[in-house]
């Protein structure tokens, strides 16, 4: 099998050589994690811009803004060698061990599947490769429906919406393998080997998420700190069995589902 930007959906572990310690990524949150890094060196960059320009009243004296460049560039370039380290495992990860055990290698003329996800390296040139491929035969997938995705500075493009340019250029529709997609969340459940009425899928968005668990047959649990705000709920004719205001308040959630849980099998008895 022959992909062409193949989509990261599997677990790495990333080594720090010299600091110590080891995080494990999902593809998606590694993707995340480098989507924080750039806004903050986005932000850092916007903050430096701003306070090396200023305007003087008339008789005003010099006195610039306090700013420390210096320390402002040292996170930058630690910002930009964290995202190398990440980017490099992610890839390494992917060529020498994921890929080629499943009899996967990276295609960058004739590939088979063409796999789009969320990126910051997204290019006009991207596209136009990606939608001659589409052309010459190979299956577009996307990795999720998300339209947008939320970030310090509000909502950015997601993978749907930058799987839009591909099927519009070529006529051809993607195929979806995550959420609200079955195929997905029945292969979840038996790489975990539970059943769909022991499962909860926890979720900030109603369009993928929580359809996706009313779907499965899963409890839903909605979180408010992320996409869906409690007025968007409105906006669904379906609706998740529990709404928290974050991950935080899932203990004492659990913990009173519990106690439901004696009541009701006190009273049954």
């Amino acid at each position: 099998m022959r992909l062409l930007a193949p989509g990261m959906v599997y677990t790495i572990e990333w080594s720090a050589r010299g600091r110590g310690g080891r995080v494990e990524f999902t593809s998606a949150s590694a993707n995340k994690y480098l989507r924080r890094l750039q806004d903050e060196k986005d932000r850092l960059l916007r903050t430096e811009q701003e306070v090396s320009t200023y305007v003087l009243a008339e008789g005003e004296a010099a006195e610039p803004p306090a700013y420390d460049y210096g320390a402002v560039r040292e996170k930058v370039a630690q910002i930009d060698g964290q995202a190398r380290v990440i980017r490099h495992a992610l890839h390494r990860f992917n060529m020498q061990t994921v890929l080629p055990e499943r009899g996967i290698t990276i295609d960058e003329t004739d590939p088979d599947y063409v796999i789009v996800g969320e990126s910051r390296n997204y290019t006009y040139d991207s596209i136009c490769r990606a939608a001659r491929c589409v052309n010459n035969g190979a299956r577009l997938i996307g990795t999720n429906t998300d339209l947008t995705a939320p970030t310090e500075w509000g909502q950015v493009p997601a993978c749907r919406a930058l799987v839009a340019p591909i099927e519009l250029a070529t006529g051809k529709e993607a195929y979806y393998v995550g959420k609200p997609n079955p195929l997905m969340m029945r292969t979840g459940l038996n790489l975990l080997g539970v059943h769909s009425q022991d499962t909860a899928i926890i979720g900030d968005r109603m369009d993928t998420d929580i359809v996706a668990g009313i779907e499965c047959g899963l409890d839903t649990v909605l979180v408010l700190s992320g996409v869906t705000d409690r007025e968007g709920i409105e906006h669904f004719p379906y609706r998740p069995r529990l709404v928290l205001n974050g991950v935080g308040d899932i203990p004492a959630a659990a913990a009173q589902d519990r106690k439901d849980l004696v009541l009701l099998e006190n009273d049954a008895g």
